[in-house]
């Protein structure tokens, strides 16, 4: 610390953390005068002379702080998909703050960074049951989205040069995308389109396809329509056989509305994998939370989910999100590609000599900023080999349980209640209704008019906090349970609560009283 001062602001921030922790927030939201008074407070210009670092601190926790929500906080805020910190990813970002590493470049003798990286992506293989020996092209991102890019941008550089090969033969790495650009490298192949083909998409594999040239409308629909997320194999197979295109296919595992799988079995992935050997396709897995249902296997009640994520190995990238359910601190995703080479043929820095990776040996890591979009990178790998160490497969498989027990006493709740609707409308019909429910309740209210506004009344409460969404034309509420902190029965009893009294009011407030107010 450069002033005495300096390390007084750091023990009262680390005392005030501490308190904050310990308080367990109830609320999901800042009060609304807290968020507005955040936003009158901020500085209007820059001081020619420094606050200093006393008035500064206090400014943090008097006026900033109140206007945050609680969204990894509170084991209650159900919104988008939010995991928490647990509390070993939370020291371990601790020390990441504290020794600021770049973890760019592998340098063994000088940081154990790189190490810590590498081992860490390979505990992760393991939870997630994939080889380690298989998945050499692997690197951390800041989340599944720039994960999705770079899946994306290995898939087009494969498949065009494999496709340039076939036209010409071999002509070497230097003829691929990285080196003559995607236009270039489709007419050297005659291709005029590269396709994304999938079911009911994230966003996010639009905006991948938009940064890596191949356009928004690349992405194409190939399910088979309504609710359901799996594929139509005869379309599949009819649009990756269309002539000079190359396609890239891929499974979302876990759709973000319904938490549903777009595969259920081995022999899904391994027909796709056939498809797509066949035709020269790239396949592909956007696994940013549903990848984790592989960390279930062998255990019962689980048969359902599990079997979305399986034959996942088959592919030949893999995507997630670590700051969802591996609950690490964001900003944290990861990709596993299965080709070692690829990554480094589309984001390889040339012409930089300073940064390489020190004495001129032969090294097992590759230097992260040659196989992924980042030069400049933190040290978030620290939290997941911490969190991963601390909790081992069992303290993860039992998250998980905790937090699908709630999301299935939630969605039997609803689907027994007379004022609101299971969605989607297939899951209802089945026999094994609540088996098929991940982390992920998707309903709405029966009545359209209490419908319209539900979402907007049951966070009002600030008990908890859920997504708004729109499924088949309607609005819906969706609930994406993904906080280490869950817990089946006191969860439910929040929730049952607030719901029961957003009826209560609605009720009143159209005259129809119900018999007593639920508090």
């Amino acid at each position: 610390m450069e002033h005495p001062s300096d390390a007084d602001c750091l023990s009262r921030t680390n005392r005030s953390i501490e308190a904050l922790l310990s308080s367990h927030p109830t609320r999901t939201l800042p009060r609304s005068k807290g968020v507005t008074t955040a936003n009158l407070s901020l500085l209007r210009d820059l001081p020619s002379n420094g606050l200093g670092i006393e008035k500064t601190t206090d400014f943090l926790w008097k006026w900033i702080a109140g206007g945050l929500n609680y969204s990894s906080l509170s084991p209650n805020y159900y919104g988008f998909v939010t995991g928490g910190t647990t509390p070993a990813a939370r020291i371990a970002e601790t020390i990441v703050s504290a020794y600021d590493q770049n973890v760019s470049v592998h340098l063994p003798e000088q940081s154990v960074a790189t190490v810590v990286e590498d081992r860490a992506l390979e505990l992760l293989l393991e939870l997630l049951h994939f080889d380690v020996t298989v998945w050499n092209g692997r690197t951390f991102t800041t989340g599944a989205t720039a994960s999705n890019i770079v899946g994306l941008a290995c898939g087009r550089e494969h498949i065009l040069h494999e496709a340039i090969k076939k036209k010409h033969g071999d002509l070497g790495s230097k003829h691929s995308v990285g080196d003559i650009g995607l236009i270039g490298a489709c007419l050297k192949a005659g291709v005029e389109q590269i396709q994304v083909l999938t079911t009911m998409p994230h966003s996010s594999l639009s905006k991948a396809a938009s940064v890596i040239g191949l356009g928004r409308d690349s992405v194409q629909d190939v399910g088979c329509g309504g609710d359901s997320l799996n594929f139509d194999f005869e379309k599949l197979a009819e649009m990756v056989k269309r002539e000079n295109t190359l396609s890239i296919v891929v499974v979302s595992c876990s759709e973000v509305n319904t938490g549903g799988f777009a595969t259920h079995s081995y022999d899904d992935l391994r027909n796709l994998r056939r498809l797509c050997d066949d035709f020269g396709a790239w396949l592909h897995v956007d696994g940013a939370f549903g990848i984790f249902a592989r960390v279930l296997r062998g255990i019962d009640g689980f048969d359902r989910i599990v079997s979305g994520g399986e034959g996942l190995e088959l592919a030949d990238s893999i995507t997630g999100d670590a700051h969802k359910l591996l609950n690490v601190p964001y900003d944290c995703g990861f990709v596993f590609i299965r080709h070692p080479t690829i990554g480094k043929e589309v984001f390889n820095n040339p012409n930089a000599a300073y940064l390489t990776a020190g004495k001129q040996i032969q090294h097992s890591i590759q230097s992260p900023l040659n196989i992924g979009i980042e030069n400049s990178r933190r040290f978030r790998a620290l939290p997941v080999y911490a969190t991963l160490m601390a909790y081992g497969r069992v303290g993860y498989q039992d998250m998980l349980k905790r937090q699908i027990g709630f999301a299935r006493m939630l969605a039997a709740y609803i689907n027994s209640h007379q004022d609101f609707e299971l969605l989607p409308t297939a899951l209802r019909k089945d026999s094994g209704l609540y088996e098929n429910i991940f982390i992920i309740v998707l309903f709405k209210a029966r009545d359209r008019s209490l419908n319209r506004q539900l979402t907007e009344k049951v966070n009002a409460s600030s008990r908890v906090y859920v997504s708004g969404t729109v499924w088949n034309g309607e609005p819906a509420c969706r609930v994406a349970v993904a906080n280490w902190q869950a817990e089946p029965e006191r969860d439910f009893a929040v929730m049952q609560s607030v719901l029961e009294k957003v009826l209560y009011n609605w009720r009143a407030g159209r005259g129809t009283h119900a018999s007593k107010e639920v508090k």
